[in-house]
């Protein structure tokens, strides 16, 4: 079994680095052509189970790359809720909170890193009782999050792994261990502008 993880493509607040969580922005031109990019990289795989975060940026993606037909909406894939820091960039923040972190720090009226670990331990405890591979159509911090807890780590062990919109991620087993084979891998990308020229 194999869990394939996708980030959304780029809006024009990930580009800004604004952080985005319950607002409901459209991809930018790169994004949808990033989203059909990753669909040509997933075509012919075959999911048991396809389920997709809410908002508009994810289903989007998930329609241009072929499973929005198949998809399943669930709620507890959506981003880490920012609260009040919503739409504010990390330095916006670090100017009232110095060092602040998604990671680190609390954002006030929003979540906190054990409940969005527990909303990605039921993404994982829902993917694992599918009959063959998963993809899961979701957000930056919270796939890092879910991949954290993939492996053992606590919440905030997603702070190790980075991943750009547009990604494509693997989660498996090697024997019964959980493990990821692939991470933030934006091959696809590249292919598709080389092909472009």
């Amino acid at each position: 079994m194999r869990v394939a993880l996708v980030r959304h493509g780029e809006t024009e607040w990930s580009a800004s680095g604004r952080h985005t969580s319950v607002t409901d922005v459209e991809l930018t031109e790169a994004g949808v052509e990033a989203a059909k990019a990753l669909g040509e990289r997933l075509a012919g795989r075959r999911f048991a189970l396809v389920l997709c975060s809410p908002r508009t940026r994810a289903r989007i993606t998930c329609d241009l790359t072929g499973y929005g037909a198949q998809a399943q909406i669930d709620d507890d894939l959506v981003e880490w809720d920012y609260g009040e820091y919503e739409g504010l960039t990390t330095p916006q923040i670090r100017e009232s909170v110095p060092g602040w972190t998604t990671w680190t720090h609390a954002s006030p009226g929003g979540e906190s890193a054990a409940q969005v670990g527990a909303r990605a331990d039921r993404v994982i405890e829902r993917a694992s009782r599918a009959d063959g591979d998963v993809a899961l159509f979701a957000h930056g911090h919270f796939l890092r999050v879910l991949g954290a807890r993939w492996i053992g780590l606590e919440p905030e062990g997603g702070a190790t792994l980075g991943l750009d919109t547009a990604a494509l991620c693997e989660l498996g087993f090697e024997r019964e261990r959980r493990v990821i084979w692939l991470w933030n891998d934006t091959s696809h990308l590249r292919r598709h502008a080389a092909d472009a020229d």
